[in-house]
C-alpha cells in the first residue's frame, strides 16, 4: 500500500512525519531517511490496530510525482 507522507523539520531541527490519511499516524527523527523509516513502522503498526479492531484501512493512493525545471 502507499500512503502520502508529510516530513517537515521542526524548530528543534527534527524531523516530524505525518501520515494525513492515518489521523495520529506520525513519528519523528534525527534526519529525513530516519524519519522516513520510523513512519514506515509507525503506518505497519497502525495498520494492524485497525485490523485487530475490525476497522476499515483507508485506500492506497494512487498519484505519481513530476519533477520540473524551473
Amino acid at each position: 500500500m502507499k500512503f502520502r507522507i508529510q516530513i517537515e523539520p521542526d524548530e528543534d531541527g527534527v524531523f516530524i512525519a505525518t501520515v494525513p490519511s492515518l489521523p495520529g499516524c506520525i513519528s519523528q527523527g534525527s534526519t529525513r531517511d530516519e524519519a522516513l523509516a520510523n513512519v514506515r513502522e509507525a503506518i505497519a503498526g497502525y495498520l494492524e490496530s485497525l485490523r485487530e479492531h475490525g476497522e476499515p484501512i483507508p485506500p492506497s493512493i494512487d498519484e505519481e510525482v513530476v519533477d520540473v525545471a524551473v
